[in-house]
């Protein structure tokens, strides 16, 4: 049975129940009812066509058989069919729960775009907790090219199902749509601005290309000298790219055009860590942190100037709690462990020290582990031969 059909499924309970608690039709066609229902859970498709087709014959007016119907015939590919099935359940039932949804998944199918999107808004104004809706409500904007409502629906969609997958996708796909079409007209506008230049900058760095990276901001530097955020971001580039000096001097400039600049202040003073001089290094992040107590890794990098002054009491407390805080880098994770052994080694308890380098090693391990893993499957995409045969599709459209 197809996910399409089986996410169908779910309504198919509360139309049986709403059927069952109105009395409008005979015990004879409720069992009819049910036995269709059964069929097509069981996927036996022709079945549970033919029954609900039966069932109509002798209940026109029952707007869930015809719901159930155009299901079925969705399910079979006939979508024409299941477009009239669903109309005419929600002419009986203009508000009847997933017949304007499935009605708009048929239509757009059938590359009806403007239709499915005014069924589908329909749906989400009947059901606003529905997340399905409000998902095929952003595919089909997305696919008309409406990239504002599409944001706005799975957006909604993701409020509602927050862990679903195919919302999450869906929603990246709107949000990459609105962010590529947004630069694109600020090329065709103004194809010098220093905007320009920094979204290429930006390019590049996240491509880890960062001696174009730090060539762009630069760029844009010049047209823009005193705008907040570039020569942050600049430094990091040169910190990426090793050149010490060069990014503690950006971070200096930055903090000049913005004093406020916490994640610039933050930097600095790992770039003076990094540079041997922990006490400084130390005295910015403090002051950092006490603004922003969020900041990622601070603990790690104080922990790192406390070792090199020689403080491996105050060292160690910064290291425990790097190895337990939430969202970190695993890199920096490992690390920290492997630091921590060193450090309860000089405190001289031995047993922690023996445990902390335990599992720094259970990490180490698990990384290259998988690493082997993605290399595997990288061979294993580059080489066609080794590769499974897709399966032959079961519906052949």
């Amino acid at each position: 049975m197809s996910s399409f059909l089986s996410t169908i499924l779910l309504l198919l309970v509360p139309a049986t129940v709403a059927h069952s608690q109105t009395r409008q039709t005979s015990p004879a066609i409720d069992q009819q009812f049910q036995l269709a229902t059964e069929a097509m859970r069981a996927g036996n498709l022709e079945q549970a066509g033919d029954g609900f087709a039966e069932i109509l014959k002798h209940a026109p007016t029952f707007a869930e058989a015809f719901l159930n119907l155009g299901l079925v015939r969705e399910e079979q590919g006939r979508h024409q069919e299941a477009i009239a099935d669903f109309q005419k359940a929600l002419q009986l039932k203009p508000r009847l729960r997933g017949a304007s949804l499935f009605l708009g998944v048929s239509e757009y199918r059938t590359n009806q775009l403007e239709a499915s999107v005014a069924a589908l808004r329909k749906e989400t104004s009947i059901s606003p907790k529905d997340s399905n809706a409000w998902m095929w409500l952003g595919i089909v904007a997305l696919e008309k090219g409406d990239g504002d409502e599409a944001v706005q629906a799975l957006d909604q969609a993701a409020k509602l199902a927050p862990e679903n997958v195919d919302i999450l996708y869906h929603r990246g796909r709107a949000h990459l749509f609105v962010s590529n079409d947004s630069y694109a007209r600020m090329f065709k506008a103004d194809p010098k601005s220093w905007r320009v230049r920094e979204l290429l900058a930006e390019a590049s760095a996240g491509a880890e290309r960062h001696m174009d990276a730090i060539a762009e901001y630069e760029a844009a530097i010049k047209l823009a000298p005193n705008e907040p955020r570039l020569h942050e971001e600049l430094g990091t580039e040169y910190r990426l790219a090793g050149k010490l000096p060069e990014a503690e001097q950006a971070y200096l400039r930055e903090l000049e055009i913005d004093p406020e600049n916490i994640s610039a202040q933050y930097k600095l003073g790992v770039i003076a860590i990094e540079s041997g001089d922990p006490l400084r290094g130390k005295s910015l992040i403090e002051g950092a942190v006490r603004v922003k107590p969020d900041l990622q890794h601070s603990d790690y990098n104080l922990a790192r100037a406390e070792m090199l002054l020689g403080n491996d009491a105050a060292a160690a407390g910064h290291l425990e709690h790097a190895t337990s805080a939430a969202g970190s880098d695993p890199e920096v994770v490992e690390q920290s462990w492997y630091q921590l052994g060193i450090v309860y080694r000089r405190l001289h308890r031995t047993e922690e020290a023996q445990k902390a380098m335990a599992t720094f090693r259970k990490l180490k391990d698990e990384e290259a582990e998988n690493s082997q893993k993605a290399l595997k499957r990288c061979q294993t995409q580059q080489n066609p031969a080794t590769m499974p045969s897709p399966p032959s599709p079961q519906n052949p459209q």
